[in-house]
């Protein structure tokens, strides 16, 4: 719960003004304790005296430390009022005494004779001590209260960063899990309105299959973290329109959906994988190109294959698709997940995601960007 700067104030001000008369009255005690072995003589104020005299200052001391949170310290001239404050709480420390023995005195007429007046050649050296006594005090109740000011304003401030921080990494995730190429999407329509007047039947299905597609693009665009059959399902779907688009030249190997370990992935984190796998696989020649995806969950650990075959090392190389799942694997895992892509071969490339077998999630998970 968040408090108000006034409720924070007097909970911080009023236990070390407790503190601070509590000290002075057992101080004064003591020492009137080792004076009355020599006189009888009535050298301290009394303890009722000195009570009265702190709660006379506690207001003065609040106004001013309140005053003082708002200066602060810079410029100088700020500074400056922070003395003038400090000094003129010391300074009314005396005439609060004064006050307070004055009340007493008042008092004690209704039974007892009153007491002779302060000796005015001692007021000057009362003072003064009194003056340094409580300027020390002031000193050490404001260090406490600015050093909690300063702790709260950074404690909000890291509150805030970390809040900006959220919105960055969700924003970055929402663009990174939307980031299906435009070029495939045109190609795909393209091949569509091709077989339109040839295989129309062919064309109807690739609409529908099409607009599967785009919807489970939008449902896992809203999400940041999905089932691994709904990933395997979206990424049969998406082959599936290669294959019709490229009639016999690209051959598939997927995992079956619903045989897979029941954990979450981060949403649409094999489809630039596999996108990937899809352009360079069939760049640069004729030839079939075979694509698997394999899926295996080793104790707690999660791994990722895309494995296609290419003409040569110059035809695959790291681009969007891959910086795109390294860049999400950071935001959602930190260093715990990472992916691994390189020729095993003269002909067959493979890229690999390693990141935490999530069995299950938190009712705040969904919501999160990093994983805990």
């Amino acid at each position: 719960m968040h408090r108000s700067p006034l409720t924070t104030l007097l909970l911080i001000a009023t236990p070390f003004w407790l503190y601070v008369t509590l000290s002075d009255v057992l101080y004064a005690y003591s020492m009137q304790v080792n004076v009355a072995q020599v006189t009888n003589a009535s050298v301290f104020a009394p303890w009722g005296e000195r009570v009265l005299q702190h709660a006379l200052l506690f207001p003065v001391l609040l106004i001013c430390f309140w005053w003082s949170l708002r200066l602060g310290w810079r410029p100088v001239r700020r500074a400056a009022a922070q003395l003038v404050l400090a000094a003129g709480f010391a300074a009314l420390s005396y005439w609060a005494m004064e006050l307070a023995d004055q009340v007493f005195r008042s008092l004690q007429l209704l039974s007892h004779p009153p007491s002779p007046g302060q000796d005015a050649t001692a007021i000057g050296p009362l003072w003064i001590a009194s003056f340094i006594k409580f300027a020390l005090a002031y000193g050490f109740g404001l260090a406490l209260v600015t050093g909690f000011s300063l702790y709260r304003r950074v404690h909000d401030s890291q509150l805030r960063v970390a809040a900006l921080e959220r919105e960055s990494s969700a924003a970055r995730l929402a663009v990174l899990r939307m980031q299906l190429s435009p070029h495939t999407l045109f190609n795909l329509l393209h091949t569509i309105r091709g077989q339109i007047d040839w295989q129309p039947r062919l064309a109807r299905s690739m609409v529908v299959q099409l607009a599967e597609l785009l919807r489970r693009l939008l449902n896992a665009g809203q999400r940041d973290f999905s089932p691994l059959a709904d990933e395997l399902r979206f990424a049969r779907l998406y082959l599936e329109l290669q294959q019709q688009r490229f009639a016999d030249r690209i051959d598939v190997a997927l995992p079956e959906p619903d045989a897979q370990a029941n954990v979450w992935v981060p949403s649409l984190i094999l489809q630039p994988l596999i996108e990937n796998a899809v352009v360079h696989g069939l760049a640069g020649h004729d030839e079939p190109v075979s694509i698997a995806v394999e899926a295996e969950v080793a104790t707690d650990t999660l791994i990722l294959r895309v494995i296609n075959n290419t003409r040569g090392l110059a035809a695959q190389r790291e681009g969007i698709g891959l910086r795109n799942v390294r860049e999400r694997l950071a935001v959602q895992f930190g260093g715990r997940a990472s992916l691994r892509a390189e020729s095993i071969n003269a002909t067959t490339w493979v890229a690999e995601v390693t990141m935490p077998a999530l069995r299950e999630l938190s009712p705040q998970q969904p919501d999160q960007q990093r994983v805990a």
